[in-house]
């Protein structure tokens, strides 16, 4: 990558897991000048976010106006405080955003992971073009977002977007959120694994599968294996496809949204799981809405997230000058 013009200004998206920082440097327009990765601890996450911007100024020798950062769970748009978090449950107890800045030295705007995402695939990956918009991720958790008219909308609270908490199976398995039978119940990564698993158990059809002889395979196994010819792995990733679909179903009933864009580790399975959300989503939408609907797979993969926090900086830092 070029180095960037020295006088222009540029942002910094970081994105927190359980375990794991992301980072870019990011031009104005979108565009990635540098990235890098490092195994977060659950503690002081200020100094860690801190080395990351200063890695990433250094390398790309850029003037860094402001940080975003997106993080798994619910965040006040108000007051910048995260109030869920199962991922980094130590953040609820903090004021995240002010500790960020003291520790960077540069404002910082907070939000949800799926609001990050979702800039960051609406203005340089496969949203673009569009002015209506909702992203989904699927991964650990399934989050959404929403983008009307080219803006985030949060909704009343600031919380709009938690696709993965629409009910699916009102008699189904308990939610981590308290409810029964949410999607993310059936479609989240952990939770494939886990029909998996209980599905290798009752199905004497499945005893060819290769996922049988491993006990701790993952959700990105079973993908691969669809993806190499496993009958039982790709029945397993449609009959998930055919989950988000009908969730998704009820999304373009009601927003008719131009675009829906799936991103997130589990739909590292390609067309193996896009083409039954597709046609699920087909099935169970008003005919005219899902014709103006185009649902496609997320193009920026592990880039969405930084990205988007960093433009959302950019935003937050200009509406202030």
């Amino acid at each position: 990558m070029s180095a960037p013009p020295a006088d222009q200004e540029h942002y910094v998206g970081v994105e927190l897991c359980a375990g794991s920082a992301r980072a870019a440097l990011v031009g104005e327009d979108g565009r990635v000048v540098a990235t890098r990765e490092a195994a977060l601890a659950a503690v002081d996450l200020g100094a860690q976010v801190a080395r990351l911007v200063a890695e990433l100024r250094d390398a790309g020798g850029a003037r860094v106006a402001a940080v975003g950062v997106g993080v798994p769970g619910l965040v006040n748009p108000g007051t910048g405080r995260v109030v869920i978090s199962s991922d980094l449950p130590s953040v609820v107890r903090e004021d995240l955003r002010e500790s960020l800045s003291q520790a960077t030295g540069l404002p910082v705007a907070l939000d949800n992971d799926a609001n990050a995402g979702a800039m960051g695939e609406y203005a340089a990956g496969a949203g673009r073009g569009s002015r209506n918009m909702f992203y989904v991720t699927i991964g650990t958790g399934i989050g959404g977002a929403l983008i009307l008219d080219g803006r985030l909308w949060r909704g009343a609270s600031g919380f709009a977007g938690e696709f993965g908490h629409i009910t699916i199976d009102p008699e189904g398995v308990d939610c981590s959120c308290g409810n029964v039978g949410c999607l993310e119940t059936v479609a989240s990564a952990p939770n494939i694994v886990r029909r998996t698993h209980e599905r290798l158990m009752r199905d004497s059809t499945s005893s060819l599968s290769r996922l049988g002889l491993n006990k701790n395979f993952t959700a990105a196994d079973i993908a691969h294996e669809a993806k190499g010819g496993d009958d039982f792995a790709a029945m397993m990733m449609a009959r998930t496809g055919r989950y988000i679909g009908t969730g998704l179903a009820a999304v373009i009933n009601l927003l008719n949204t131009e675009r829906v864009v799936l991103g997130g580790g589990v739909m590292g399975a390609g067309e193996l799981i896009l083409n039954p959300v597709i046609e699920e989503a087909r099935r169970r939408s008003f005919q005219p809405n899902f014709e103006s609907t185009q649902i496609v797979a997320a193009t920026l993969g592990a880039d969405a997230v930084p990205i988007g926090a960093a433009l959302l900086a950019r935003d937050a830092a200009q509406n202030t000058t």
